[in-house]
């Protein structure tokens, strides 16, 4: 019992929501009618049909409503209908597309004007589709530049050099000003014996040179000197 009024219920609610979703046309507009009066024609040429609308033809008890074929539509022969009604306020439903043929099967009316043809479209033009919003693109990420085999290929990145592995450089030596006494040449001075001697002999072996002197011989002594300075001198600065 439980699932039947469930599915009982189902059935009702789909019903209501059919009906809600679905219009109902009133043949001839609200200022007119099912009758000879109305120009239905004008009247439907204004609306659109779709599955699941219905016509409601209201009329007197003078008029009925048949359903024909196209060809019988077309030449108002109203001997085969295929289907009659004649309750004075019929409902039809608009259950499949395509075109449907309605006319009066009174002697004349079909030709007086009260025949229409219906076009019944398969979706609801009142009911637009819902636009579904266009997917978001998310920015894609940058293309890693690919290798010949497919493979991103590897970015040679040079490693940075820490200072311990660093090559050191050498610092400049620069040379120093002045050398220990250890390396720098002895500047041994001739003593006044010795000078005297060579003097003595160089006088007696140039008889033509002049006198030696004290004078003179201080004068050789820081000559001798200065030459031995200015050599040590530049000595050093090789």
């Amino acid at each position: 019992m439980a699932i039947l009024k469930t599915l009982v219920s189902l059935a009702a609610t789909a019903m209501v929501v059919q009906l809600a979703m679905s219009a109902t046309h009133s043949v001839g507009g609200a200022n007119g009618g099912w009758d000879t009066s109305t120009d239905v024609e004008t009247w439907v040429a204004s609306q659109k049909f779709s599955v699941g609308d219905n016509l409601l033809f209201q009329y007197t008890p003078n008029h009925n409503v048949l359903e024909v074929s196209k060809a019988d539509y077309d030449s108002c022969q109203t001997s085969s209908p295929l289907k009659t009604y004649s309750d004075g306020n019929t409902l039809v439903p608009l259950t499949s597309p395509g075109k449907r043929y309605f006319t009066c099967g009174t002697l004349g009316h079909c030709s007086q004007g009260m025949k229409i043809e219906i076009n019944t479209l398969a979706t609801s033009p009142s009911i637009p589709p819902s636009a579904s919003p266009a997917p978001k693109t998310s920015p894609s990420p940058a293309k890693t530049p690919q290798s010949a085999s497919g493979s991103p290929s590897s970015l040679h990145v040079p490693p940075t050099q820490s200072p311990e592995t660093s090559p050191s450089v050498a610092p400049s030596v620069s040379p120093s000003p002045a050398k220990t006494p250890e390396s720098a040449p002895v500047n041994v001075s001739p003593s006044p014996a010795d000078v005297t001697s060579t003097e003595s002999s160089e006088t007696a072996s140039s008889p033509r040179g002049p006198p030696s002197s004290p004078a003179n011989r201080n004068r050789f002594q820081r000559c001798l000197t200065f030459g031995f300075g200015l050599v040590l001198v530049v000595l050093l600065t090789l």
